[in-house]
């Protein structure tokens, strides 16, 4: 059975207001295992108009974090997530749509 896992380390470091990475314990680091692939999936959202290419990377990392997380925890007795599946499908659903249109 072929592995179609892709696993991703997130780094978060904050940017000082002289510009220069912060210094010392400030760095937020994790791995998270997705089926998909991030990296073709900002490929085909490209073209995606009225967001700068930072954007467009946030939406996914942002988007594939959270619906991975909501999808590890789908069958909790106290799904913290419930409130938010039916809005997360359609933003999904609008994007898929926007990328097709964009082609």
């Amino acid at each position: 059975m072929p592995n179609d896992t892709h696993r991703y380390r997130i780094t978060v470091t904050p940017i000082e207001d002289d510009g220069l990475q912060c210094n010392g314990r400030c760095t937020i680091e994790f791995e998270h295992a997705c089926h998909d692939d991030w990296m073709r999936i900002l490929e085909n959202i490209q073209r995606q108009r009225g967001l700068s290419g930072d954007e467009r990377a946030a939406l996914v990392v942002g988007t594939k974090l959270l619906s991975g997380l909501m999808l590890d925890h789908r069958k909790d007795a106290d799904d913290l997530f419930a409130p938010l599946r039916p809005h997360m499908g359609e933003l999904i659903r609008s994007l898929k749509e926007r990328g097709r249109d964009a082609g």
